[in-house]
């Protein structure tokens, strides 16, 4: 059974064939330390939470994460930062393997197909993609699967642009990075990855605002609007302010991209957009303006939401997952 895997760096979700239809399944990519105790190792061996025991420490991993660092008053960690595996957080291999086997669950037969998600080599940042990637490559191997990389930009364009035969503009606005990929008949021409994203923006206005970051992320996730009405000096003005100065920068970084790429002459393609950080009411209208306004090889028909954000790049990971498993079969049969 092939599987789509799209690991995140806020969320890791699954995506597999279930009776006609999709089955999806989420985890946040998160985890809390709390401390150990038999009555506490007791309760959490009778219940469904997931954890790891390291000596007298005991790790709750993924959504259960978020309610014990309440309960506690504890700080979530992260096992990716930045699009990748975090370099800072030495439990990060450990933590990640725990949430990929509890969402992609184990193969029905050894050599099972499953795409995952691996953002590309940010053009703007010194960021090497390629252990990160091997790293996930071998946790999936161990669990018994024949694993693939896809770039997220690309799974957008499996997963949203079947009825253009697989041309167009795919982009992903995650929280660690963005990543974009131009497709002709479903080969990439180009893709690549800035590393600008939703944290990037959190961050910045965190420290442009002297206000938490906690805080900055909760506001824009509740209410946020990107349009003329956000007021300057305000947190909603900082957010408005520093969400066009990324998606400037990311339409910056296209071009660049696209300016030497073998596109057919008067190519109108549309444009599909998914990730966290891309649902804020206003923000397609505010970047398929910036696009209409750039230097770029082809025109843009058109710029949609995915249909749904969250599983986009699982579902696209799945078609490709899927099409390999096909192929393969189709070679063994003519043997």
């Amino acid at each position: 059974m092939p599987k789509g895997l799209d690991i995140g760096t806020m969320n890791i979700v699954s995506a597999k064939p279930k009776d006609g239809q999709i089955d999806l399944t989420k985890q946040r990519n998160l985890f809390v330390e709390v401390e150990y105790s038999d009555i506490a190792e007791k309760m959490l061996s009778r219940s469904n939470v997931l954890y790891i025991k390291n000596g007298k420490k005991v790790y709750i991993v993924g959504e259960d994460a978020l309610n014990f660092a309440n309960i506690f008053n504890k700080e979530t960690r992260r096992p990716m930062n930045a699009g990748i595996l975090s370099r800072k957080e030495k439990d990060a291999i450990p933590m990640i393997r725990l949430i990929v086997e509890r969402v992609v669950g184990a193969p029905h037969k050894k050599g099972e197909h499953v795409y995952f998600t691996c953002p590309a080599k940010p053009v703007d940042a010194p960021i090497d993609t390629l252990y990160h990637q091997k790293t996930l490559e071998a946790i999936l191997h161990n669990m018994g699967y024949n694993a693939h990389a896809i770039n997220e930009g690309m799974a957008v364009v499996y997963s949203e642009l079947a009825d253009s035969s697989f041309t167009g503009l795919g982009v992903s606005f995650g929280a660690g990075m963005t990543n974009a990929c131009l497709s002709y008949y479903a080969v990439p021409v180009t893709q690549f990855s800035v590393a600008r994203g939703g944290d990037w923006i959190d961050n910045s206005v965190a420290q442009a605002t002297g206000t938490p970051v906690d805080r900055v992320t909760a506001a824009k996730e509740r209410d946020f609007r990107l349009d003329a009405s956000s007021h300057l000096g305000e947190l909603q003005g900082a957010l408005a302010v520093y969400y066009d100065n990324l998606l400037e920068y990311v339409v910056r970084g296209l071009e660049r991209q696209t300016r030497d790429a073998k596109v057919q002459e008067d190519l109108e393609i549309p444009c599909v957009i998914t990730g966290g950080t891309a649902a804020p009411k206003g923000f397609r209208q505010a970047f398929e303006a910036k696009l209409r306004e750039a230097d770029l090889p082809f025109r843009v028909k058109s710029v949609s939401e995915a249909r749904h954000p969250l599983y986009s790049v699982a579902r696209g990971a799945l078609v490709a997952a899927q099409a390999e498993e096909g192929d393969h079969h189709h070679k063994d049969s003519k043997k």
